[in-house]
């Protein structure tokens, strides 16, 4: 009895497995079923549908560098400390230059009408105002008038001599007020290029000096010193340049300024001739 409900238990087990394995076996083959039928699916759906393109990334447009980035980058590039001289060099050479020409544009006066007020004061014999207007114009033609005016007011030297002397004596004092500090301004246009090209030097020594250490001579050892030599020149001939310009300028209205003190150093001794209190 024990053998034969051993032997039921048994084929029950073996058929129990057998029946486990078929269905899992079953459920396998149609997982894979299902997973080639979705595969099937997947690429039959790429190839029906038609490909999307992406949206092309915007274009940024690099943005170009302002000249003040550009010149400081230069500036530090052609080394800063050697390219400070440069401009210091710049700097006092502007200074000077806008000195000057704010001195000449005050001393600029309306030479004619100033002279021509003048000789009518002098005709009137009211040489006490024609002094009074001189002190209260500004510029040299002012100032040769007036000691031409205290000259004649007086009793001793309104010869017309002496008076002719005294306008040519002022007219070079004058003269020498006009072109005062331009021998700085000429300094600094010379100085400017000559710094310019001690840089040059400098940087074909650094260039040897690279070349040494590395002991190759390639465009990439010797492109750092060649760099600052050809910058630090660049900035010494524009810094040259700017103040060649103001110094021109500046020339310009001294050589204006001179001829109208001729003209009016001319008018003066007419004016002086025909006052009644000139010694003839």
């Amino acid at each position: 009895m024990k053998k034969l409900f051993a032997i039921v238990a048994m084929v029950a087990a073996c058929s129990f497995g057998a029946n486990s394995t078929v269905m899992a076996q079953e459920e396998a083959s149609a997982a894979d079923t299902t997973l080639v039928a979705d595969s099937t699916a997947v690429d039959s759906a790429a190839v029906e549908e038609p490909a999307v393109e992406e949206p092309a990334a915007p274009v940024v447009e690099e943005q170009t560098e302002s000249l003040h980035k550009a010149l400081k980058t230069k500036f530090i590039e052609g080394d800063a400390g050697f390219m400070s001289l440069v401009a210091i060099a710049l700097v006092l050479g502007l200074a000077f230059c806008i000195e000057r020409v704010i001195y000449l544009s005050l001393a600029q006066v309306n030479t004619r009408k100033f002279a021509a007020e003048l000789a009518a004061l002098v005709a009137a014999g009211k040489i006490a105002d024609a002094i009074q207007k001189c002190k209260n114009t500004r510029g040299p033609v002012a100032q040769i008038s007036l000691k031409a005016m205290n000259c004649l007011n007086s009793n001793e030297q309104n010869d017309i001599a002496t008076i002719e002397r005294t306008i040519n004596m002022e007219a070079e004092v004058q003269g020498s007020y006009l072109e005062e500090n331009c021998s700085w301004i000429t300094l600094f246009i010379a100085m400017a290029p000559s710094l310019g090209f001690l840089g040059t030097v400098i940087g074909m020594v650094m260039a040897f000096d690279d070349i040494q250490r590395a002991g190759d001579i390639s465009p990439t050892v010797v492109a750092g010193g060649m760099k600052v030599a050809l910058i630090t020149t660049i900035f010494g001939i524009v810094v040259a340049l700017i103040l060649q310009v103001f110094y021109n300028y500046i020339l310009s209205k001294v050589e204006a300024l001179t001829s109208n003190m001729e003209e009016a150093a001319q008018e003066l001794l007419v004016m002086c001739v025909k006052s009644d209190k000139c010694k003839k």
